[in-house]
């Protein structure tokens, strides 16, 4: 039976990777911090299924003793300070988990097995203001945020340990994907969610921040697929993950609120407080190589992917439960 190592496993990604691998015939092993929420319903149902370990990418021995205990044969490192805007508040614990914690999985994976394989969850953050579209394994990186510049370093790291060790190491750089497990903090969960409130008068507004800044979403479900793929190759292979399609925060708000037969513009506000200090350009995926080398491509529509989140959120509202 093949082992696989998650780390960030209550996570949207983590749980839908656990999910993903349980139906291959895997042993999933999911690390967790002590202080991680894993009681959302559909996630707790996947933790109970998996071998639970705690352990922190700023911690170097808890990630040693977790490799020697259960020896995957697979780590996917989706661990990380995933928040963007919060990137700026926090550079320091940013750099450190989402960055430093790279190399530390990485050299720990050195150390113990180096016939492990390794996935690092890198992101179309690191492209920022990029001067071409759309963006592939080629395009240069110009991140514009602590989070992005993190990223960056992570999967250059990944590259290193690669070319100076020959271990099979890969970066899944993997543009915005989304899903019902999504966490509020995120614009789509928020709006999804606001939708539903307003639906239901227990909201009366949704303030937000630029609404014409695009991106190239996709359902995290689909995406994990990929990941896995990534590792199953006789060769490692960086590879870009999307849709190939952009849509604006606008037409997610228009989409998630015609949904339910409301127009946004009567609920929707432009707040200052939640622009970025710069915005990344227009943002969206050439996945040739993903279709070339994986054979994968999405399933999910944009639209089926808002309508899957208003779905799941007016459930969660109607069973008194909030997200």
């Amino acid at each position: 039976m093949t082992t696989a190592l998650i780390t960030g496993a209550s996570g949207q990604d983590g749980s839908y990777l656990a999910d993903f691998l349980l139906k291959k015939g895997y042993q999933v092993v999911g690390m967790v911090r002590p202080a991680d929420n894993i009681n959302e319903p559909e996630v707790q149902a996947i933790m109970d299924r998996i071998n639970l370990v705690y352990g922190d990418l700023l911690d170097s021995n808890s990630i040693v003793k977790i490799l020697q205990d259960h020896h995957p044969d697979e780590v996917y490192n989706l661990a990380a300070q995933s928040y963007v805007q919060n990137s700026w508040n926090h550079a320091l614990l940013t750099a450190e988990t989402t960055a430093l914690g790279v190399t530390r999985v990485l050299e720990a994976i050195r150390l113990v097995d180096e016939n492990i394989r390794f996935y690092q969850a890198s992101s179309s953050e690191m492209f920022g203001k990029s001067k071409t579209a759309p963006q592939n394994e080629d395009t240069p990186f110009h991140p514009l945020s602590p989070y992005a510049i993190s990223k960056v370093y992570g999967h250059f790291t990944t590259v290193n340990f690669r070319e100076s060790y020959g271990m099979y190491t890969v970066s899944g750089i993997l543009f915005n994907h989304e899903s019902p497990r999504r966490n509020i903090k995120y614009v789509t969960r928020k709006i999804s969610n606001a939708a539903v409130r307003i639906k239901l008068g227990l909201q009366d507004e949704l303030r937000l921040g630029n609404l014409e800044s695009r991106r190239d979403w996709g359902f995290a479900g689909d995406y994990v697929e990929a990941m896995w793929l990534m590792l199953q190759q006789d060769e490692p292979l960086d590879i870009v993950i999307g849709t190939g399609k952009t849509h604006s925060v606008r037409e997610l708000c228009e989409a998630a609120f015609s949904y339910l037969d409301l127009n946004y513009e009567k609920y929707v506000l432009q707040d200052p407080r939640f622009f970025r200090p710069i915005e990344a350009e227009r943002m969206v995926a050439d996945i040739s190589r993903a279709k070339e080398h994986l054979g994968w491509s999405p399933t999910v529509t944009f639209e089926e992917l808002v309508h899957m989140m208003v779905d799941d959120d007016m459930a969660l509202l109607n069973d008194g439960k909030t997200a």
